[in-house]
């Protein structure tokens, strides 16, 4: 849960870089408290009753916030309530894997409206993905769960590395047709708001620490399963992505020196035996001593691995085992390096719980430090398939708590409809 220090010290009503910043301030605290009165923002905010009047006076025509009543009286005048208006707007979060897009149309408060996802090859085809995004996020805005409300922006999750201080570049290495570029502004234009993007780790674990299993944690590591491997960080509350966007490549630590050439161009990564394309092949290569498994004489796919998994299905279990024994390898340097609280397992496998979290603790005790161990939950994610489209709106969300420009102003009497 988006939990800033809300110290009022240095903001002054006039910046000409945060022109509100304490209605920004005071706007995030009616959002983190949902239901709340002038005076208890005066008390809190350590603001006069004058000051706080006005400043909600600067907050209400935008129509995200609303007085809903009196509350209760603590002697004198009973007190207007003001409410954060969670449905007032919309975002839409795109998670753009490797071979899927999935965009998931959320409220306010992170709550997903519908979502859609279809299959298609984005590694290869950076043009027909734009014009998928495009289509998916109409589909979405003209859905009736979005009841023509405004869109304050889009946030997209990509698997690969994201420079912060160049948000269109893409991986040559990850994505190499895409030469470079993402392209995504045509969708920027196309919809007329801001669009952010972020590497799928990172938005996982914003999620993951906004609404699901790390909320409360403000030191925690995110590990996503998929075609790649990549994990996020969150330290001392905020997203961790190192000086040019790269921490968290968990999948291209080398574990194995002799072990299979890795697109990175060096060997035995963790992704060359953990990684989606790897579990499938390991399941091939063990299935002629199974003969009895559902799985033997045929192609199969991850989600058929991990049903047969979880369908107690030896051949898929050993699979399993072997791979928590190699993440777990990965997993116990960075507890030692990083010590963080909670290690989150997110994308595929993780929803096969204890099968695969039993094993993986047992590897990390076996090769890191006691103490960090004993600090260290290493648990599955809490929001599922969605977390990292969530993740993406999230990161939207939080840019608008942040600057309350981004939020469009609402016509309350109109539908919902933005009238700037």
């Amino acid at each position: 849960m988006y939990n800033e220090d809300l110290s009022w010290k240095g903001l002054r009503r006039t910046d000409p870089d945060r022109p509100r910043p304490l209605a920004d301030a005071v706007l995030r605290l009616i959002w983190q408290k949902k239901r709340i009165s002038r005076a208890e923002i005066a008390g809190l905010a350590g603001l006069s009753r004058s000051t706080v009047s006005e400043i909600v006076g600067e907050i209400l025509p935008m129509g995200i916030v609303a007085e809903v009543g009196e509350g209760p009286s603590r002697g004198g005048r009973r007190p207007i309530v003001l409410e954060f208006q969670d449905d007032a707007c919309v975002i839409l979060g795109v998670e753009m894997g490797a071979t899927h897009v999935v965009v998931a149309l959320t409220d306010l408060r992170g709550r997903v409206l519908m979502w859609i996802s279809r299959d298609h090859d984005v590694r290869t085809d950076p043009v027909g993905t734009r014009a998928l995004i495009e289509e998916l996020c109409a589909i979405c805005l003209a859905a009736p769960a979005a009841g023509d409300r405004p869109l304050v922006g889009i946030g997209v999750a990509v698997a690969s590395p994201v420079d912060p201080s160049h948000p269109d570049r893409a991986s040559t290495v990850v994505l190499p047709a895409w030469e470079g570029r993402l392209g995504l502004d045509v969708v920027a234009r196309k919809f007329g708001v801001p669009l952010m993007v972020d590497n799928d780790a990172n938005l996982g674990a914003l999620a993951e620490h906004w609404w699901g299993a790390g909320q409360g944690v403000d030191d925690l590591a995110f590990i996503k399963l998929a075609m790649g491997i990549g994990s996020g960080h969150v330290i001392a509350g905020e997203i961790y992505r190192g000086a040019t966007g790269v921490a968290g490549e968990i999948g291209h630590l080398s574990i194995d020196s002799q072990g299979k050439p890795c697109l990175c161009g060096l060997r035995g990564c963790l992704v060359t035996l953990v990684g989606a394309p790897a579990l499938v092949e390991r399941a091939a290569e063990l299935a002629p001593s199974f003969p009895d498994s559902p799985l033997a004489g045929r192609i199969i796919t991850i989600v058929e691995l991990e049903n047969a998994a979880l369908a107690g299905d030896p051949l898929a279990l050993q699979v399993a085992q072997e791979a928590a024994a190699h993440l777990g390898r990965a997993v116990a340097g960075l507890l030692n390096i990083m010590n963080p609280s909670m290690v989150i397992i997110g994308g595929m496998l993780a929803r096969l719980g204890d099968l695969l979290l039993v094993p993986l603790r047992e590897t990390i005790v076996s090769r890191t430090l006691v103490s960090s161990v004993a600090a260290a939950e290493i648990r599955a994610g809490g929001l599922g398939d969605l977390g990292i489209a969530v993740g993406a709106s999230t990161m939207v969300l939080k840019a608008a708590l942040a600057d309350s420009r981004l939020f469009p102003r609402v016509d309350a009497g109109a539908n919902g409809v933005a009238t700037s």
